[in-house]
């Protein structure tokens, strides 16, 4: 891979890291205490019981609202779509399906990431390459990696108990131990609801002052995922696009 596909699937990378990371929490079902202040035990309660549900995780599907806020400018980008999961041995198949306001997906698929642009009729297409173990370590995190695991990368902290959607989420806040990371991310915020053991929320913000904020909503777990949610949906006359 050239050194401009290099630099060119860091965006992708990135919005794969956005869409992802809070589905770190379908892992776990952390039966929190009452609502309120963290307790000093709280976070190590909420990881224990993250490891102990990994390994059951087998395909997730939701609705999530996507609310990209720029400083500069101070507007925010609203999109809206769905996203599929599923774990197929050490394989992780993703698609994000845009909707709204402009139609696009975004399929990670065997080592490739795939962005399709249904107006232009086109498909983009990234080979992970160099950049394979930066996808696959971000995936990680939301399918089936040991929550322990965070902390050999990240500095992890339990925030409190926060109310989101009439419900008591969990909140935890997660710094990189890396400074590539931190230089792309300084801070993810992610909320959990320990009564429907799904994730709410999830916020992520760059050292500019942007933030990503995500809302999941409707989180079917395990469930059956029918094949054709994770192929590009293209016409006899797509293009398909390889950056070198």
């Amino acid at each position: 891979m050239g050194v401009k596909s290099q630099v060119e699937i860091m965006p992708m990378i990135k919005n794969l890291v956005l869409l992802c990371l809070p589905l770190i929490l379908v892992l776990g079902k952390p039966q929190g205490p009452a609502p309120g202040a963290a307790s000093s035990g709280d976070l190590e309660s909420v990881l224990t019981q993250m490891d102990r549900e990994a390994s059951s995780f087998k395909s997730a599907q939701a609705d999530f609202d996507w609310d990209n806020y720029q400083k500069v400018v101070d507007e925010t980008d609203k999109q809206k779509g769905e996203v599929y999961f599923r774990r197929i041995g050490k394989e992780v198949e993703i698609m994000f399906d845009f909707r709204s306001p402009v139609p696009k997906q975004v399929l990670f698929k065997g080592g490739k990431v795939q962005l399709y642009n249904p107006k232009a009729d086109q498909i983009t297409e990234y080979e992970a390459g160099e950049n394979n173990n930066d996808v696959e370590a971000f995936l990680s995190l939301g399918f089936g990696a040991r929550a322990h695991d965070l902390t050999k990368s990240y500095d992890v902290k339990m925030a409190g108990w926060d109310p989101v959607d009439s419900f008591k989420a969990a909140k935890l806040e997660l710094t990189s131990k890396s400074v590539r990371i931190r230089n792309m991310f300084s801070q993810f915020v992610l909320w959990i609801d320990p009564q429907r053991d799904v994730p709410i929320k999830q916020q992520v913000f760059e050292p500019s002052g942007d933030y990503w904020l995500t809302h999941y909503t409707g989180v079917k777990l395990n469930v059956r995922i029918s094949d054709d949610h994770f192929r590009i949906k293209t016409t006899p006359n797509t293009k398909i696009v390889k950056p070198r």
